[in-house]
């Protein structure tokens, strides 16, 4: 089993993501700032895109990773809250990936892979 940051989480981003951040990073941008900067925007694509390209320590790159899954699971909390109370009515759907989120970051706090399977959803 691999235990390589890149490894684990280099096959969850797409190539765009990576081709932006080798982008800025040419320009003179770094890398670790803008690794952070996307975990508190609650953006792991854009997080992770900058991780794969610093010296960081596995662990520290794992926390700030999972850090970007645990924000956006808030954010998108607090979004379902603001939608229940703008249109009277829960949205579901928005909560769910937001646990999704949240064991995202608890698998990759505990270095395992994320598992992300589509499971069908039954709303009643």
């Amino acid at each position: 089993m691999p235990t390589d940051f890149a490894e684990l989480y280099g096959r969850l981003l797409k190539n765009v993501f990576l081709e932006q951040a080798h982008k800025q990073i040419d320009e003179g941008a770094d890398a670790l700032t803008l690794a952070d900067a996307y975990a508190e925007e609650g953006k792991p694509e854009f997080a992770l895109a900058y991780l794969l390209l610093t010296n960081l320590s596995d662990e520290a790159k794992r926390d700030i990773f999972a850090r970007s899954y645990e924000r956006r699971a808030l954010l998108s909390d607090e979004k379902a809250e603001s939608f229940d109370r703008r249109f009277n009515r829960p949205f579901p759907l928005i909560k769910l990936e937001a646990q999704k989120d949240r064991t995202a970051a608890q698998q990759i706090r505990q270095g395992k892979r994320v598992r992300r399977e589509a499971k069908p959803l039954r709303v009643n």
